[in-house]
C-alpha cells in the first residue's frame, strides 16, 4: 500500500485497491513520505470511512489531537465491541475521538456539564454504561484529570447511536417513550416491578425495540387477528394497560398500533405483573 499521506509518526493515509484508508501502528510513519510503501504486515489497527469528508475530518483529528487520546478511544471501543459482543463502524473511533478531545478541553478549563439523561442511560443501558465507566478510568488514568461521573453517560451515547442507528435527538426521544410507556403500566397496576427480574428485563428490552420502531415509523404488519382475539379476552387488565399506551402513542406519534403490536405487548406485561405479583 502507497503513503498517501503522513499525520503522525504513527498514523498515516494510504491507497488500498481504489480507497484510501487511515493505518495506525507504533512508528508506522517514522521517515516515510508519500509514495512510499507500508506492508500490512505493519499495520495494527486500519479505519475504513465511508465518505471523503469523513475521512479528511478523522486525518485532521488525528493530526490534531494528542496520541494519548487516540490510544484511549482504541481501548474504549476494543473494550465495547467485547462487552456487546458486536463490531463497531469506524465511525466510532471518529465521533469518539472527536467527544474524547473536546471533553479534554473543557475539563482542562473546569467546564462540567451534566448529563440530562443520566438516570435513563444508567436504567435502561446497563451495559453499554459499563463502556462509559471505562472510558473515564481510562482518562483519568492516562491523563490524570479529575473525570466527572456524567460524562460516562456521553461516551455511553456514541454506542448506543452508533449501535441502533438513532442521533441524539432520536436516542433521547426513545429513552422517553420507554420511561413513560413504563410508568402507565406501573401506574395501571399500582405496583413496583422488581427490576432484577429476567420478565423485567425482556419487557424492558420488548419496549426500547418497540420505542426504537416508533420513531423510525417502522411498524408490525397484521399477520394474526384470532391471536390478537384469544389473547386480549385472556389477558384484560393487560389489554385495558395497553389501550392506556395507544393513546399515549397516538399523542406523541400521531399513528396507530397494529393488532400485532398491541399482542406482544399484553403478552410482555402480563408476564411481568403477574409474575410479579
Amino acid at each position: 500500500m502507497k503513503v498517501s499521506q503522513i499525520l503522525n509518526n504513527n498514523v498515516a493515509v494510504v491507497k488500498r485497491g481504489s480507497q484510501e484508508v487511515i493505518v495506525y501502528s507504533k512508528g508506522i510513519s517514522f521517515k516515510k513520505r508519500p509514495g512510499d510503501s507500508i506492508e500490512l504486515s505493519e499495520i495494527d489497527k486500519t479505519y475504513v470511512l465511508d465518505s471523503h469528508d469523513k475521512l479528511e475530518h478523522f486525518s485532521y483529528l488525528l493530526t490534531n489531537t494528542k496520541e494519548e487520546y487516540l490510544q484511549i478511544v482504541n481501548q474504549v471501543i476494543d473494550y465495547g465491541e467485547t462487552l456487546l459482543e458486536e463490531k463497531m463502524s469506524d465511525y466510532l473511533y471518529l465521533t469518539l475521538l472527536d467527544h474524547v478531545d473536546f471533553t479534554i478541553k473543557r475539563m482542562k478549563k473546569g467546564q462540567f456539564m451534566r448529563s440530562p439523561l443520566s438516570y435513563e442511560v444508567k436504567k435502561f443501558y446497563p451495559k453499554h454504561y459499563q463502556i462509559g465507566i471505562y472510558g473515564i478510568k481510562l482518562i483519568k488514568e492516562k491523563l490524570k484529570l479529575d473525570c466527572p461521573e456524567d460524562e460516562a453517560v456521553a461516551i455511553t451515547l456514541h454506542f448506543i447511536n452508533i449501535q441502533t442507528h438513532n442521533n441524539m435527538e432520536e436516542s433521547m426521544l426513545i429513552m422517553d417513550t420507554v420511561k413513560d410507556l413504563l410508568a402507565i403500566i406501573k401506574y395501571h397496576f399500582h405496583t413496583t416491578f422488581d427490576e432484577d427480574s429476567m420478565n423485567y428485563m425482556r419487557l424492558v428490552t420488548h419496549i426500547q425495540y418497540f420505542a426504537q420502531r416508533l420513531v423510525h415509523k417502522d411498524f408490525f404488519v397484521e399477520t394474526d387477528n384470532e391471536l390478537y382475539n384469544h389473547i386480549y379476552k385472556m389477558y384484560p387488565q393487560s389489554y385495558h394497560c395497553v389501550q392506556k399506551m395507544k393513546q399515549y402513542v397516538y399523542k406523541v406519534f400521531q399513528c396507530e398500533l397494529s393488532q400485532d403490536e398491541e399482542a406482544y405487548l399484553i403478552l410482555h406485561i402480563h408476564r411481568v405483573t403477574y409474575r410479579d405479583k
